[in-house]
């Protein structure tokens, strides 16, 4: 029930939700690509972000200084339902432009 509730919580804020569909549309996508794309504070990202891997949807990889978010693999068949209803939903993403992620992987 937990692991239920936490799931679902994760999903009540647009912005998650944009964010979760932003990373399954472009794979694994660096923090500071994520806080150019949202306009947001590397806080208020990373906050979100904190979320969603709480709730089984993203995980993270570090390479040097910088962290690279993407959808979990294996997710487990309810997180992956969720991941196609999402898909459907009508949302203004922003572009992707790594700009900064190509830059700082020297």
């Amino acid at each position: 029930m937990e692991t239920f509730l936490k799931t679902i919580g994760a999903l009540n804020d647009e912005t998650r939700l944009k964010i979760l569909r932003f990373i399954d549309m472009h794979g694994a996508v660096c923090v500071c690509d994520l806080e150019s794309a949202f306009g947001m504070i590397q806080s208020r990202i990373s906050r979100h972000l904190k979320i969603l891997k709480e709730a089984g949807f993203l995980k993270v990889e570090r390479k040097g200084r910088w962290a690279y978010y993407a959808i979990r693999s294996p997710l487990d068949a309810f997180r992956q339902d969720i991941l196609k209803e999402i898909s459907y939903l009508d949302m203004d993403l922003p572009e992707f432009e790594g700009s900064c992620s190509s830059d700082n992987e020297k």
